[in-house]
């Protein structure tokens, strides 16, 4: 089980994200509505030395479609390892709804008590 934590009204979980020698660990928010795995700013893809390896058409939150830099890496929880496709955007950073699906887990976010968990199913 993993415990996220509450900014604000922002729910956010740790996730590990590597590329070749280049490991991080960011807090993320857990954004139901984000339909891929990860997505990360231009600076954390360069730490990690993303290749991008090409390019996806994104629907944003305000509906409109854009075009995206993609990149894939690996990222581990709780000693499972799955490889994951990046999205580079000047965006905040997100870990969606196949991102938790690839490591079989069931998100339960509590606004009143500001919790999150995620447990394997």
């Amino acid at each position: 089980m993993i415990s996220g934590v509450f900014v604000e009204n922002i729910p956010l979980i740790k996730v590990v994200v590597a590329s070749g020698q280049s490991v991080q660990a960011p807090f993320v928010i857990l954004d139901t509505g984000f339909t891929g795995d990860l997505q990360v700013t231009p600076k954390i893809a360069r730490e990690l030395g993303l290749q991008v390896v090409g390019v996806t058409k994104t629907q944003i939150a305000n509906g409109d479609i854009i075009e995206v830099p993609v990149a894939l890496a690996i990222s581990a929880m709780e000693g499972a390892v799955n490889y994951i496709q990046v999205l580079i955007s000047e965006s905040m950073l997100l870990a969606g709804i196949s991102f938790l699906s690839k490591f079989s887990y069931k998100a339960t976010v509590d606004c009143k008590y500001r919790t999150v968990i995620l447990e394997r199913v």
